[in-house]
């Protein structure tokens, strides 16, 4: 089993900026694809920014040119630097992960490619 632990969140002004962490820990000696998704009451999680361990990444638009995703595969930790934060990124923010990547999973990121989730860290733009 896979646990991961997010951390970072908090509250910011418009423009502000927030690091997310999520660390990975128990069985994680394969964990190719690593995500980070975000919802708020009501509506549908939805995908923000993916990273398979090649480094390949995916990004919502809304989050392009904004948010950058990164991991440390030797250190299990996943990262989304968010900059030029916004109300509309109000939200719960979720890490996601699966063993392995779906063949064309850079096309839309989808909560049903991920079987291991954090419990999420709340971000607040004010």
């Amino acid at each position: 089993h896979v646990q991961l632990v997010e951390s970072g969140g908090g509250s910011v002004e418009a423009g502000g900026s927030l690091r997310l962490s999520c660390a990975a820990s128990g069985a994680t000696e394969r964990l190719d694809l690593m995500a980070w998704f975000r919802q708020v009451p009501g509506k549908t999680r939805e995908g923000v920014a993916g990273i398979e361990v090649d480094g390949t990444t995916k990004y919502a638009d809304s989050a392009k040119g904004r948010f950058t995703v990164s991991r440390d595969n030797a250190k299990n930790i996943l990262y989304l630097q968010m900059e030029s934060l916004l109300p509309d990124d109000t939200a719960t923010y979720y890490c996601a992960a699966n063993r392995v990547a779906r063949v064309g999973w850079y096309f839309r990121l989808l909560a049903a490619d991920f079987t291991y989730w954090g419990q999420g860290t709340q971000v607040s733009v004010s």
